[in-house]
């Protein structure tokens, strides 16, 4: 059985030389490149062709994608994973906190992308983890993952050009003063670290919206329960935004919080909107706020 990822089209213009419509159908010189040379395949009304081929009206052209290899150091797992959604481009899950969305030295197994591996491998596909949307090993709710390369690109498009939007729900130190603000400051990498990132005018580009969800104290400590729109997806960049303000996430110690009522930085992603890459469907997906933090803002009001 052929297991590679295929996409067909239709031909709409008549004598179009076949590179110019998979240019615009969003097929990348790399996966052109890839196709080529190892082991993919073009085809026009069942036949194999090159990229010079001139099409017709009509014409049916197939896309066959190459077998892909994980990375080096990717080791297939098997685990449990909470599929939210799921078809032959994407999956979105919710990433419980304390789990690593891939690999690293500190931590290089049980990472999400260990089990999507093993998720594949079992769905006999020859395919990778490809992630579109990270968290942070700490912190909890949806994340997307794209199937094949190809879709990785597509949503890479979407990203730069705003089509994918994320909200975050996240308790922090201190009664927020305004209601709705908008923090678009630049942040990166501190000179001092090769984790931590700050608020800094060689930066780049950051932009955070934030509204008040709750005022409360815990034990006679304020704070607040807030929602969080991304507009740029910087490293750290909610925590990092919220510190600047002075208000930094509880549990986040790399930035101020402390970690006294939760041990891990109160951010949970409960939104992801997206276009289907391929479809052009309008996708929303939701989660509730993970339980520690729903334990939390409850225990304050009793």
């Amino acid at each position: 059985m052929d297991t590679r990822f295929t996409l067909r089209f239709i031909a709409e213009k008549e004598g179009q030389i076949l590179r110019e419509a998979l240019q615009e159908w969003r097929i990348s010189k790399r996966a052109l490149t890839a196709i080529k040379f190892d082991g993919g395949l073009l085809t026009v009304n069942k036949v194999e062709c090159n990229v010079r081929h001139i099409l017709h009206i009509g014409d049916q052209v197939e896309v066959k994608f190459p077998p892909e290899e994980k990375s080096e150091g990717l080791a297939v797992e098997y685990g449990n994973l909470s599929i939210v959604y799921e078809d032959d481009a994407i999956l979105v899950l919710n990433k419980p906190a304390y789990q690593s969305t891939i690999p690293s030295r500190e931590h290089p197994s049980n990472s999400i992308a260990n089990l999507v591996c093993g998720h594949f491998q079992q769905q006999g596909l020859a395919s990778t983890a490809h992630i579109v949307t990270r968290l942070d090993r700490d912190t909890s709710g949806l994340l997307c993952i794209a199937k094949h390369a190809h879709i990785h690109h597509l949503t890479g498009l979407a990203q730069r050009s705003g089509e994918i939007s994320r909200q975050y729900e996240a308790i922090v130190h201190g009664h927020v003063g305004q209601d709705k603000q908008s923090i678009i400051m630049p942040i990166g990498r501190k000179d001092t670290s090769i984790i931590e990132r700050e608020v800094r005018e060689d930066g780049q580009f950051a932009h955070t919206d934030v509204t008040v969800l709750q005022r409360f104290n815990f034990n006679n400590m304020p704070m607040t329960h807030i929602r969080l729109k991304l507009h740029t997806g910087r490293t750290h960049q909610i925590r990092v935004h919220m510190a600047y303000l002075g208000h930094p996430l509880i549990g986040d110690e790399l930035y101020g919080g402390s970690r006294e009522q939760l041990n891990r930085q109160a951010l949970h992603c409960v939104s992801l909107a997206m276009l289907h890459p391929l479809t052009g469907e309008s996708l929303h997906f939701t989660s509730a706020l993970n339980e520690d933090m729903q334990r939390l803002i409850r225990d304050s009001l009793a």
